[in-house]
């Protein structure tokens, strides 16, 4: 016999057997009496045994129908429960998300947006693993990077989570006391820079500056050599030389005049952080939302 109709059937009693009426229990299930009634004769006959006892006014289980009540109930009651649950997947959005990040990317634009985002939807858990390098996200099965604009390969889809970025060159106040300011990145040469070391190969960061669309890349020397942005910026506050560092990282530190800025006019605006993913890839309705929750809006 076909399954689904053993299943149909036994439902069909069930819900008989709960209201104790054919007359309630059809309009339960919108059916008309006459057919659930059938329904049940049904699947009495197949079993063998009477599981309900009908009269004209009442109608009550036998010891049969009683006994598959109390198992058939709770089983139908868990099928029910679960079929509700995953439902509620439509309303309310769930599932683990696991993004490649920039430490700076994570500190200034993905924790502020989660921090609001995740209140929203306690079912959703982020996954954020901090790494510089350019990390292969199909293959190191992560559901999305953030990298700036220009790090994403062209082959996959990348949504705009912050504003453009500047660099600055900057140093204390007391190393310009002691040195002229530089007025053209070629000065630099002749000043005592403070070099980053980049995680992502190891080598040393070429400080790029454009100006009137005429690019130029210097290479700098000192006696300081960091691995990271805010190191770089304690060595600048310091004293031990000029830096170059994210604009947003510096602005407060100029404000407090611990820093002096420099070579602004060689220091334009360029594409800042991107989330991106796999243009195959089928988006989640959490993936979604963190998607819209990230979007850069002015």
């Amino acid at each position: 016999m076909n399954k689904t109709r053993q299943l149909n059937d036994l439902l069909a009693f069930l819900v008989v057997a709960r209201e104790l009426s054919f007359t309630r229990a059809a309009a339960k299930l919108g059916v008309s009496q006459s057919a659930l009634s059938h329904t049940v004769k049904g699947l009495e006959e197949r079993l063998g045994l009477r599981l309900l006892t009908r009269t004209t006014r009442s109608v009550s289980t036998t010891e049969a129908g009683q006994r598959l009540l109390r198992q058939l109930g709770p089983r139908f009651d868990e099928i029910e429960a679960e079929l509700a649950s995953i439902s509620e997947l439509r309303d309310k959005p769930a599932g683990n998300i696991r993004i490649t990040t920039s430490l700076y990317a994570a500190e200034t634009i993905l924790m502020p947006a989660l921090a609001k985002f995740l209140l929203d939807y306690p079912d959703i858990h982020v996954e954020a693993v901090i790494d510089s390098a350019l990390t292969d996200i199909v293959a190191q099965r992560y559901d999305a990077g953030i990298r700036l604009g220009e790090q994403v390969e062209k082959d996959m889809i990348a949504i705009k989570i912050g504003p453009e970025l500047r660099m600055a060159a900057v140093a204390s106040p007391g190393y310009f006391a002691a040195h002229p300011k530089p007025k053209t990145p070629q000065d630099l040469t002749q000043h005592n820079c403070i070099n980053l070391r980049l995680q992502t190969l190891g080598g040393l960061y070429t400080w790029e500056f454009e100006k009137n669309g005429r690019p130029l890349n210097v290479r700098v020397e000192g006696q300081i050599t960091c691995n990271g942005a805010n190191a770089v910026l304690a060595a600048a506050e310091s004293g031990l030389g000029i830096a170059y560092a994210p604009d947003d990282m510096v602005q407060r530190r100029i404000a407090d005049k611990k820093l002096v800025r420099v070579l602004g006019d060689w220091c334009p605006a360029f594409p800042g952080y991107h989330l991106y993913y796999p243009s195959k890839r089928q988006s989640s309705p959490a993936f979604s939302l963190l998607i819209e929750a990230l979007r850069y809006r002015k």
